[in-house]
């Protein structure tokens, strides 16, 4: 256990950037943090800090220690938490990080659900568009609607989802019914800056390969909430997962076109850090939303298939 004090004592003093403001972060007096790490350079037999009275920097030796010591503390950690909650059932913290489109769709109501049924888990759940760093902002969890690529992160598919091209009928009227992909280059278009190629629409074409479009208009937003609210207006064609413009399809306020032709590969994931011991209560969350899908939300199906 000294050696792990002294441990944590140098990794503070070197993510504070020095032993005043690690003690202040810490708790404890900048004397005690300074004879934790003089002890771990004597059991080492090296130098890990360069001190001056107003800076100091890593040595060579202190960079090789710093990296190895975050792993080890990570994972005693890790083992810590595990053992924790095969003890002390499902309680504690998840830090979450889901889009706002997640939350304010239906299905936004899986975590709700969660919620009731684990009363001693605390949920803090972040809601914004942007791709988090979940490992250096301290997040247990993101759950991402995309189109995922390779990643050093352990994602766990939760549901597919139909990217849908459409505009409203008065839209359609306007402008016409286009025939190919390609015409919608020459179109008025409704920008989500939140999908993973922007202006690009990728699709199939007629023998079945590869193609895109570069599209362009008015509008550029990053929600596709807001996306839906533009071509709601009459602002132009845009496209969409199909849960967000679904019941405005069904009720004719929305018109599906060159259904099938999209490239749909995206779905809703749950995603975390690669972590050899996942807490029990993370671990939980995952299996119970994968559930909750199953349940709740039927595989989307293109229009005319029963």
């Amino acid at each position: 256990m000294d050696t792990l004090t002294r441990m944590r004592a140098f990794v503070a003093v070197v993510d504070n950037e020095g032993f005043s403001a690690a003690a202040r972060a810490q708790g404890r007096s900048k004397a005690l943090l300074s004879k934790y790490v003089r002890e771990l350079e004597d059991d080492l037999g090296a130098l890990l800090l360069n001190r001056t009275t107003r800076q100091f920097s890593l040595t060579e030796a202190g960079h090789t220690y710093y990296r190895r010591a975050l792993d080890l503390l990570r994972e005693f950690d890790d083992l810590r938490d595990e053992i924790r909650d095969t003890r002390s059932d499902l309680a504690g913290p998840i830090k979450i990080s889901a889009p706002r489109s997640l939350a304010d769709a239906a299905i936004g109501q899986s975590l709700v659900d969660f919620a009731v049924a684990h009363p001693e888990i605390r949920l803090d759940i972040d809601l914004d568009d942007r791709f988090v760093d979940l490992v250096e902002e301290g997040f247990d969890l993101a759950i991402r609607i995309t189109q995922l690529e390779d990643s050093t992160l352990i994602a766990r598919r939760l549901n597919p989802f139909r990217l849908v091209l459409c505009a409203t009928p008065a839209v359609i009227e306007r402008h016409g019914t286009p025939e190919a992909m390609a015409e919608l280059a020459r179109l008025p278009f409704i920008v989500d800056t939140n999908a993973r190629r922007r202006n690009i629409v990728a699709y199939r074409d007629d023998d079945g390969q590869a193609a895109s479009v570069t599209v362009d208009g008015r509008i550029s937003v990053n929600s596709p909430l807001a996306v839906r609210m533009a071509g709601l207006a009459d602002l132009g064609f845009f496209v969409s997962p199909d849960f967000i413009v679904l019941e405005d399809l069904q009720a004719g306020r929305l018109v599906e076109l060159m259904a099938g032709q999209l490239e749909n590969d995206a779905g809703i994931y749950a995603v975390y850090p690669h972590r050899r011991y996942l807490p029990a209560r993370v671990r939980a969350l995952v299996d119970y939303l994968a559930d909750w899908f199953k349940s709740n939300c039927r595989t989307p199906r293109r229009n005319g298939a029963s």
